[in-house]
């Protein structure tokens, strides 16, 4: 038997060596509101909002793989791909591919400001 999930990835957690200065990255990038929660386990992280049960993750302090080295998190763009490579640019992050089109959509490789690799996505 094959295991067939309705959503095979079920949480994502990132590694920044900045909590504050993350959470303001990721909201200026996603134009979005990360909530910062100090008593869910020995650190503080601040989860990334979603829909109803949808999948979404948290950033927490930690250490994060070497620049590009580790895996690659795909986030939805609040707008066009172009606009919120824009944002990610100006915040501080590094756009490190052209935009790439799939029969889903589009997207492009990034880092975040410790260089955690990151796809922006647009359906």
């Amino acid at each position: 038997m094959t295991f067939k999930p309705d959503h095979f990835t079920v949480w994502m957690e990132l590694p920044v060596t900045d909590l504050d200065k993350s959470i303001n990255f990721y909201n200026e990038v996603f134009q979005t509101e990360l909530t910062k929660v100090v008593d869910m386990g020995p650190n503080p992280i601040a989860m990334f909002p979603a829909a109803d049960k949808g999948v979404a993750g948290h950033l927490y302090p930690g250490t994060p793989p070497a620049k590009g080295t580790g895996p690659t998190i795909h986030l939805a763009c609040p707008d066009t791909l172009e606009a919120t490579m824009e944002r990610l640019a100006k915040a501080g992050g590094e756009v490190v591919s052209d935009p790439i089109t799939i029969p889903d959509g589009r997207f492009a490789y990034c880092l975040d400001l410790d260089g955690n690799s990151i796809g922006l996505f647009s359906a």
